[in-house]
């Protein structure tokens, strides 16, 4: 999928932005509000709001700060914060009271702060009231937010966790006297810090009394691979009613100053915010935000339900009603895994995992053009900026360290570049070329004045890149471009320059890419004699197919914009790159398309078939012809119509391998390829009976279970990387069926 750390070679806008909120409102005195803030009628109807609840199961509590490579409890968060929330274990009532977390991103890495930092303890009299007493509480997930209910003798408390900025959660926790008697109570809150087993990130965080609450501080760790701070992050919790702090050894008790009084059937709302800031300019931002968002809770509240009520409604629109709810679980991962600007990254962007160590901090190109497409479904705002992040860090000409690289756009970028101690930047190769496509699909989603302009932005940034392809990337000069390395001191060797090529493709380790079968690389230079980088010694099927595809939306972008000339150029490039990928990969003997070798173009189909073969029905390249016969493979069950459909590599393949990453799984990005290549050709029955298999035996698709990096195509288990970008994205036109 992408390269691994260098070490082992391998948008809404914020909404503090857009309040405008005056005094606080009275205390609740009114009765408790509908779930997700609709009429009663609405919640039982097929697209109400409980229809979704819980479509992943968010229920955890970390036993140690460090999750591990893979996090095993789901999380949740929302407007780009970098840090997130679970909901308590039913079974363990010592995790009653708060929301498991947060788990923090330190720049680059997930760790968990607590098991949970804000756990409300209710005493009355002296005697704390047991959570458990009333019977195991409701602890419920629903779009947008965490709710936790909780039956007590006379009284109902109901905890909600939604965010309000993309560096704060707001809590509130509303207190029912359901009873005929008044109540007077007491109120505390408690937390205790999971430090780190190792220094010297165990030494990092460190408690501190504010005065409207508590504060976590962190000292200044620059390990590489596993925790980076410069000092100055913050963790805050500041409430909105008076209340006094004591501190002990990593442990805190925060008291309300008053005491609840509560009439028969009254109910009051405590509310507090949890911010999480990297620099001190974004932590004196966020406290003007965060006193208004204090200042009209409910107003917040509001504006957050109505976001994901119009997210909802358009995730599931055109979705069958069965599959409704895995359409909202995609939302909620690709809004979990949403990242604010933050370092490097400078504009609102979504990384590919949450779950996972390695894929938490940063943004990769090739997932940034697919989740883009999905998001565009949702957010075209969001799905804009994530493109921005990315092509951001497009080579300029003027580079200092790299000017022959002018237009390309690296594999990944991070919080940290390697000048600030970072490790996994990568610019050592890039990643397929589908920024055309991603781009346009966001025109369509938005078609708004300011998507226009979007337009008018990317258009020469996209030209530059496929400028990049052919003049880097073309060994022979032939037309037909090749996955390759660039000059850059990790790719030091011909192994690390072949290993870099293979993740230029995405598919790392697919057989067509081993050094066994006579992968290797040749070195390419310009005119002058100048080394530009380096290509593999094939020339690749399915990335000529997008550069083929991604020329045809240039042109579509050109005739948008205007430049009747431009539109001309890029048909014509396209017509002909469609041309030679038709009349040169594609093997009439088997009926599939292949990687052809550089010297002499023969197609490589010793090496066996693989779903990259699909890519020209997808792109329009392949005849009608060529695609009766792509679709005969597809459909058949020794080849791609394995019990879960479109492996990476043929069943009949010599090299197939169900679990290992690009040698057999199941990847939702090449089966959505696949699938709507199909389509394109009018193979709908087809793929739609694939499609459903597909969504069926993925286990965990249509349960509670996360949505995956790939899949076992024989059993369906799930593989590698939880809470998947896009997996999620790329279900959401599968599920649609467009």
């Amino acid at each position: 999928m992408r390269s691994a750390p260098r070490v082992l070679s391998a948008l809404a806008l914020p909404l503090a932005a857009g309040l405008t909120l005056g005094a606080a409102p009275p205390p609740d005195t009114a009765r408790p509000p509908t779930p997700y803030g609709t009429t009663a009628s609405t919640v039982r109807g097929a697209g109400g709001p409980d229809a979704y609840a819980d479509v992943l199961d968010l229920q955890g509590s970390p036993d140690s700060a460090d999750p591990g490579e893979f996090n095993r409890i789901n999380v949740f968060a929302d407007q780009g914060a970098w840090h997130a929330y679970a909901l308590p274990e039913a079974d363990d009532p010592a995790t009653y009271g708060g929301f498991t977390g947060p788990l923090h991103i330190a720049q680059e890495y997930p760790w968990w702060l607590s098991r949970s930092f804000s756990r409300i303890r209710l005493t009355e009299g002296g005697r704390t009231l047991g959570l458990a007493d009333g019977g195991a509480p409701r602890l419920t997930s629903l779009p947008g937010r965490l709710r936790q209910t909780y039956r007590l003798r006379g009284l109902t408390l109901t905890l909600e966790l939604r965010f309000a900025t993309d560096r704060t959660a707001l809590v509130r926790a509303r207190v029912h006297n359901t009873g005929r008697a008044p109540r007077t109570l007491a109120a505390d809150w408690t937390g205790t810090l999971l430090r780190p087993d190792k220094g010297p990130q165990r030494d990092a965080p460190e408690l501190a009394v504010t005065e409207h609450g508590v504060a976590v501080r962190f000292a200044r760790v620059r390990e590489t691979w596993d925790y980076l701070t410069d000092g100055t992050e913050r963790f805050e919790v500041r409430h909105r009613e008076p209340v006094r702090t004591r501190l002990g050894h990593d442990t805190y008790r925060t008291e309300l100053a008053a005491p609840l009084r509560l009439a028969p059937g009254a109910a009051r709302t405590l509310d507090w915010t949890e911010s999480y800031t990297f620099t001190a300019a974004e932590r004196a931002r966020e406290a003007s935000a965060v006193r208004r968002v204090l200042a009209r809770p409910d107003a917040v509240a509001a504006r957050g339900t109505a976001r994901w009520q119009r997210h909802v409604a358009a995730v599931t629109r055109h979705v069958p009603p069965a599959r409704r709810r895995l359409a909202v679980k995609a939302l909620e991962t690709l809004v979990t895994n949403w990242r604010s600007a933050a370092g490097r990254i400078r504009h609102d962007a979504v990384t590919p995992s949450l779950s996972y160590k390695w894929f938490a901090g940063g943004v990769w190109a090739w997932d940034t053009w697919k989740q883009a497409v999905g998001t565009a479904r949702f957010d075209p705002r969001l799905a804009r900026s994530q493109i921005r992040a990315v092509v951001d860090h497009q080579i300029r000409p003027d580079s200092a360290t790299r000017p022959q690289d002018a237009g390309m756009i690296p594999d990944a970028v991070f919080y940290n570049a390697p000048a600030d101690g970072g490790g996994n930047w990568n610019e050592r190769n890039s990643k397929p070329p589908l920024a055309a496509w991603a781009v346009w699909e966001v025109h369509r989603r938005g078609g708004d004045r300011a998507d226009r302009a979007f337009l008018r932005e990317m258009y020469p940034k996209l030209a530059a890149y496929q400028a990049w392809w052919y003049r880097n990337r073309d060994h022979d000069r032939d037309g037909l471009a090749e996955y390759g390395a660039t000059v850059d001191p990790a790719n030091d060797s011909p192994e690390q320059r072949r290993l870099a090529a293979a993740w230029e493709s995405g598919m790392d380790n697919a057989p067509r890419f081993d050094a066994a079968l006579g992968t290797a690389v040749v070195a390419n230079r310009d005119a002058t004699g100048r080394l530009t980088g380096y290509s593999l010694t094939q020339e690749s099927v399915d990335l000529n197919a997008y550069l083929a595809a991604d020329q045809s939306h240039l042109a579509a972008i050109a005739r948008e914009l205007g430049d009747r000339a431009g539109e001309r150029h890029w048909r014509a490039r396209a017509a002909a790159t469609h041309a030679a990928v038709r009349t040169r990969m594609y093997d009439p003997r088997d009926g599939w398309f292949h990687d052809t070798a550089l010297d002499g173009g023969a197609r490589l189909t010793a090496r066996g078939r693989g779903i990259e073969g699909a890519v020209p029905l997808w792109t329009g390249t392949a005849s009608p012809a060529q695609a009766a016969a792509v679709r005969d493979k597809l459909t058949d069950p020794d080849e791609f119509a394995t019990p879960v459909p479109f492996p990476t590599v043929a069943r009949s393949s010599p090299h197939f391998a169900p679990q290992r990453y690009w040698r057999g799984p199941v990847w939702l990005d090449q089966a959505y390829f696949a699938q709507a290549g199909l389509r394109r050709y009018g193979h709908t029955r087809e793929a739609r009976a694939l499609t459903g298999r597909l969504l069926t035996h993925a286990r965990g698709l249509t349960g509670r279970g996360p949505v995956m990096e790939n899949y076992d195509p024989l059993t369906g288990a799930p593989l590698n990387s939880p809470n998947f970008s896009w997996s999620a994205a790329l279900l959401l036109p599968m599920l649609g069926g467009r």
